[in-house]
């Protein structure tokens, strides 16, 4: 199998995995509704999110990375209706195109940032929907399965737009981030560079 069919085989993958995981969360969201429905609309000001998505490598860092799932989770606060401070923790399973065979490389992201929310954007009597704008900063760890080679850590930052679609203390949330962040040479000594990267994910926010 050439390495090009061999990447679109990736790819295509990909899409399944994140298309059936959205699915799952959907479904998993729709039963929340359902147990939701005699809350209160807006919930306590704690919350936490598990998610799932792609990691999308671009320009330099598509060259040196493959796209890959991506899993992790959220815990946000409220500080007021429209700003809630935001951590997260995910890890993609890509690997190294670079190096001859393409070992598999996890990759470690963590963050904090502030998100701008709209409360009240859109509502119904039992659902709202919350358009969101976000910011932080945090750092990003490459760590080889199989081979023996030091991890990487670099730190970087992030872009965030999205929305939740809210069922009384339940919700779904759909979000991309555009992260830019250091990157050393991950075999070697080298000059760090900085590279670009996407991760666009669906998570269940659970309101406490």
């Amino acid at each position: 199998m050439t390495y090009a069919l061999r990447n679109a085989t990736n790819v295509a993958l990909l899409i399944i995995r994140v298309l059936a995981a959205a699915a799952a969360l959907l479904l998993v969201t729709a039963l929340a509704a359902v147990a939701a429905a005699a809350q209160p609309a807006e919930g306590g000001r704690a919350e936490i999110r598990p998610l799932i998505g792609a990691f999308l490598p671009t320009g330099s860092q598509h060259d040196a990375l493959e796209a890959a799932v991506i899993v992790g989770g959220q815990a946000s606060y409220r500080v007021v209706r429209a700003l809630a401070i935001t951590a997260s923790f995910a890890w993609s399973p890509s690997a190294d195109r670079v190096r001859p065979g393409g070992p598999r490389l996890d990759v470690y992201q963590y963050d904090a940032g502030a998100e701008l929310r709209a409360p009240g954007w859109a509502r119904g009597a039992t659902w709202s929907l919350t358009p969101l704008i976000g910011a932080g900063i945090g750092g990003r760890t490459y760590d080889y399965r199989d081979l023996d080679a030091p991890t990487k850590t670099n730190f970087g930052g992030y872009g965030a737009l999205g929305g939740e679609l809210g069922f009384g203390r339940a919700g779904l949330r759909v979000e991309a981030r555009d992260y830019v962040t250091g990157f050393k040479p991950l075999e070697g000594r080298g000059d760090g560079t900085t590279r670009n990267d996407i991760t666009v994910t669906a998570g269940v926010t659970v309101r406490f």
